[in-house]
C-alpha cells in the first residue's frame, strides 16, 4: 500500500500503463493469429497481407515500449520464414 502521495500517483499511473500494454500485447497476438490462419487456408494473398499486418503490429508494439526491440525484431524474422518456406 502507498504511503506517499507521489507513491499513490505512481499506481495510478502503472494501472493504466498496465491496461495499455495489455491491450498493445492482446492485439498483436490476434494478429499472429490470424497470420495462422491464413497460412493455414493457403491462400497466398490473404497470407502476404496478414503478414504485412502482423509485422506492422509487432514493430508498433515495439516502438511504445510494450515488448524489447529485439523480441519483436526476432519475432517478426521467424513469421517470415515461416509464411516464405509455406508459400515455397
Amino acid at each position: 500500500m502507498a504511503n506517499h502521495k507521489s507513491a499513490e500517483k505512481r499506481n495510478r499511473q502503472n494501472a493504466i500503463a498496465r491496461l495499455r500494454n495489455k491491450s498493445r500485447r492482446t492485439e498483436m497476438k490476434n494478429c499472429v493469429k490470424s497470420l495462422d490462419a491464413a497460412l493455414e487456408a493457403g491462400v497466398e494473398a490473404d497470407t502476404k497481407e496478414a503478414l504485412r499486418l502482423a509485422i506492422s503490429r509487432i514493430a508498433k508494439t515495439a516502438s511504445k515500449g510494450t515488448m524489447h526491440k529485439k523480441t519483436a525484431s526476432r519475432k517478426i524474422s521467424r513469421l517470415t520464414k515461416r509464411v516464405n518456406e509455406a508459400m515455397a
